[in-house]
C-alpha cells in the first residue's frame, strides 16, 4: 500500500480507503473484511452507509487499534431510525456525534464532515443554524482533528474553501464526471480541474467518493460513455488528479476488497485511462490531463510532472517552482523530438508547450 501526505497535519493517509455505504453480510463477515483490510495497510475509512446495522460491526474491527486508522464523520447523516437520513437539525446531529463516539469508544474523530454541501443552501444552512460554529468548537476542543465537508459542486465547494478552515473534503471525481457525463458531471472541464489545482495550492486534500461513478463506469450497459473502464483504471485517474490524498471505493464484501487492491501491483498499462480520450468532448483537447501515455519519453522527461508542476505554478502553488526544480530533467532538456506530441490522446502540442514551460520556469 502506497500512502500520501496530508498537508495540514502530516498524517499518512493509504492512497486506498474504503467506502462504508454498500457493505453488507453479517457482523463477523464484515469484521474479516476490514481486518483483512487493515492487514493489507488501508488506513482511512469513510462512516456514511445505508444503515446503522454496520456500525456496531466498525467498531469491533477498530477496537484496540484507534491509532491506526482515520475515520470521516459527517455532520448531517443521522440514523435515528435505523435507516440513513440526512438532516440540518443541530440538536439531531448532536445526539448522532455522541453516539459514533461512544460506539467507537473515542474522543474524537479524525476528519469531521459537513454532510452533502451541494448548494448554496447548503452552506447558508451551516452558518445560520450554528452547526459550523459547533464544528468549530469542537474541533477546538480536539474532538474534530480537521474539519472538512462533502460536495459533488465545484462552485459550492469553493466557498467553504474561502473559511480557510478545511483541510480535507471528499468530492465525485472520475472520468465521467469530469467531462460532464452522468448525475454529478456539475462544472465545465477546466472549472472542476481549477478546483484541483488551487486545493493543492492551498494544501487542502481531497478524498474521493465515486471513482467508478456508483459502478456505471464499469459496465458498457451503464457507462455514460457506451464503453466501460476498469477499477484500476478509475482509480488511477483519481490518484492522478491533483491534490487527491485517497480514493474511497464503496465494496459489498470481501470480493469487492480483493478486486480494489489488486490495484496496488497491477501493471501500468492496466492503469493506462488514456483511452477516454476517445469519448471526453471538444473541449478537453488540447488539455494535458498527466496521463503519461506519451512516455518513455526518448530524452526521459516525465511530461506529466513536468505539466503538472506548470499548471500548479501558474495556479500560485507556491511549492510547485521547488518540486519542479528537483525533477532530475526539465522543460529544457526537451529534444523537440514531437514523440509526444504524436502519442498524446489529447492532442496536445507538447513540445510548444515544453518552450512555454520552460520560459515560464526560466
Amino acid at each position: 500500500m502506497k500512502y500520501r501526505i496530508l498537508p495540514h497535519g502530516g498524517e499518512r493517509i493509504s492512497e486506498i480507503g474504503l467506502g462504508m455505504g454498500y457493505i453488507s453480510g453479517s457482523e463477523q463477515e464484515i469484521i474479516k473484511t476490514l481486518d483483512f483490510a487493515i492487514e493489507c495497510g488501508i488506513n482511512f475509512f469513510d462512516l456514511v452507509t445505508y444503515e446503522k446495522t454496520p456500525y456496531s460491526a466498525y467498531a469491533r474491527a477498530f477496537r484496540g487499534r484507534r491509532d491506526q486508522v482515520m475515520v470521516q464523520m459527517h455532520f448531517g447523516a443521522v440514523y435515528d431510525n435505523g435507516k440513513y437520513g440526512w438532516s440540518r437539525d443541530l440538536e439531531q446531529i448532536k445526539r448522532t456525534f455522541q453516539w459514533q463516539l461512544e460506539l467507537f469508544d473515542t474522543d474524537y474523530t479524525d476528519f469531521g464532515f459537513l454532510h452533502c454541501i451541494d448548494e448554496q443552501k447548503d452552506v447558508d444552512d451551516a452558518f445560520r443554524n450554528g452547526l459550523w460554529d459547533y464544528m468549530k468548537e469542537q474541533k477546538a476542543e480536539g474532538h474534530i482533528r480537521h474539519l472538512g465537508f462533502s460536495s459533488h459542486n465545484p462552485s459550492v465547494a469553493r466557498r467553504l474553501l474561502d473559511t480557510g478552515l478545511i483541510d480535507l473534503f471528499m468530492f465525485s471525481i472520475n472520468p465521467a464526471y469530469d467531462y460532464q457525463k452522468g448525475d454529478y458531471g456539475l462544472g465545465e472541464v477546466e472549472e472542476r480541474a481549477s478546483l484541483y489545482r488551487d486545493c493543492e495550492r492551498m494544501g487542502v486534500g481531497i478524498s474521493v467518493m465515486k471513482p467508478f461513478g456508483g459502478g456505471q463506469l464499469l459496465s458498457e450497459k451503464t457507462s455514460p460513455f457506451g464503453r466501460k473502464l476498469t477499477r484500476e483504471q478509475c482509480i488511477h485517474y483519481a490518484l492522478d488528479r491533483p491534490a487527491v490524498m485517497t480514493v474511497l471505493p464503496g465494496i459489498r464484501g470481501m470480493k469487492d476488497l480483493k478486486e480494489i487492491l489488486s490495484y496496488e501491483n497491477a501493471a501500468d498499462e492496466t492503469k493506462d485511462y488514456s483511452v477516454i480520450s476517445e469519448f471526453a468532448p471538444s473541449d478537453a483537447f488540447g488539455k494535458c490531463v498527466y496521463c503519461n501515455h506519451c512516455q518513455p519519453c526518448p530524452a526521459g522527461l516525465n511530461v506529466g510532472l513536468i505539466n503538472k508542476y506548470y499548471d500548479l505554478a501558474k495556479a500560485g502553488d507556491l511549492l510547485a517552482a521547488g518540486h519542479y526544480e528537483k525533477l532530475d530533467q526539465h522543460a529544457d532538456d526537451c529534444i523537440q523530438c514531437g514523440h509526444c506530441d504524436k502519442r498524446c490522446p489529447f492532442h496536445v502540442a507538447q513540445t510548444e508547450r515544453m518552450k512555454e514551460i520552460q520560459a515560464f520556469f526560466g
